[in-house]
């Protein structure tokens, strides 16, 4: 990853964000509400966790059949993606509740997923929300030399069927956080002095990788080899095919906001400054999908309300439903995109049509 410094302009003659952030604050002032999260989020965080906790207990204390344990392994898997968008998103962008400790507490349930929150934090808030889609300093765009998402990303012969084997590596998302990921992006991240706030203290942040590592396997795999008549094929399968459900859902949610081709990916000049203001530039490279469906929007925690998240990251996702009209009234008035799909269907062929095009579109541009 480039450590290019950048840099967003500051010139805005309509006040597009200003404009807009005066009219998000009336809808709360009016209202008389908290922008942080309410007894909706509190009743999907037990929901989520039932969900993903439940089955582990029924399948550790129970004598059920083999193809009752699968799908509740699946059914762990499904929650374990609602307890990640809905509660730790939340906690970790200091938005699911206005005390800082509870913030922390359900930012922190990142370590039951296999995640490491100091990792994530720097990650997601700091390079994904700040530099969005930007090739070299948005990581969500690296995908090694497997996938290509960019037309700045070098490509190789085998991209011209990523968007038939995309899917198959989308489901390793989080079991790579469990086993390498979290190890690289703390080196990485602690030699470059980042983070979220705060610098931690190297020896205290490594201490806490290790431990909480540990503490994962033994929940996870160890107690449930040593302490209940479990086959260690199937403890390991069970493992595995969580994960994968997790990771799946996880990596289309947030492909689908980002890797299209509606989302631009523009790149800076070479003194590091971008076209446009942070805000306008949040608008160019996130897409909405399937605002309309009460499904979605309850199990997704608000990303398919990808727009306004990017623009209020600290505002809970149970508020995006209603912000979003706002969002987009004030888009379109002062001419500016707001990229939705009506239907998340229609945004799964969109991305994997991206996918293909940018399999068998050689580069030609210069990262």
């Amino acid at each position: 990853m480039t450590k290019q410094t950048l840099s967003f302009s500051r010139t805005d003659s309509a006040n597009f964000f200003r404009t807009l952030n005066k009219r998000v604050n009336k809808y709360f002032k009016e209202n008389n509400i908290k922008r942080t999260g309410d007894w909706r989020i509190w009743l999907k965080t037990i929901v989520m966790f039932t969900m993903f906790l439940a089955p582990y207990f029924l399948i550790m204390t129970l004598n059920i059949p083999g193809w009752a344990q699968l799908l509740l392994t699946i059914v762990m898997g499904i929650g374990m993606a609602g307890v990640g968008m809905n509660v730790m998103h939340d906690g970790n962008h200091g938005s699911f509740s206005n005390k800082e400790w509870v913030n922390r507490l359900m930012g922190s349930s990142i370590y039951i997923l296999a995640g490491n929150v100091y990792n994530w934090q720097v990650q997601h808030n700091v390079l994904h929300h700040t530099y969005t889609n930007i090739h070299g300093h948005d990581e969500d765009l690296e995908a090694g030399r497997i996938l290509r998402f960019s037309e700045h990303t070098e490509w190789r012969k085998h991209h011209k069927f990523q968007h038939y084997y995309s899917i198959l590596l989308y489901g390793l998302l989080t079991i790579n956080w469990a086993i390498t990921t979290d190890w690289q992006q703390m080196k990485r991240y602690m030699k470059r002095k980042l983070a979220y706030g705060k610098f931690p203290n190297p020896v205290w942040n490594w201490s806490k990788l290790v431990i909480s590592k540990l503490v994962y396997i033994a929940i996870w795999i160890i107690i449930p080899l040593v302490f209940f008549d479990l086959a260690w094929w199937k403890v390991l399968l069970g493992f595995f095919i969580m994960h994968y459900t997790a990771g799946l859902i996880l990596s289309v949610v947030f492909q689908l906001a980002h890797v299209m081709d509606e989302a631009e990916m523009p790149l800076p000049e070479k003194d590091g400054t971008m076209k446009n203001t942070w805000a306008i530039h949040q608008l160019k490279t996130t897409v909405n999908f399937g605002a309309k469906s009460k499904i979605i929007n309850w199990f997704t925690g608000g990303l398919n309300h990808q727009v306004e998240h990017h623009i209020f990251p600290n505002i809970s996702h149970v508020h995006y439903g209603k912000i979003s009209e706002i969002v987009k009234n004030t888009a379109k008035e002062f001419n500016l995109p707001y990229n939705e799909y009506k239907t998340t269907r229609k945004a799964v062929i969109a991305h994997f049509k991206f996918l293909k095009e940018m399999g068998q579109r050689p580069n030609t541009i210069q990262a």
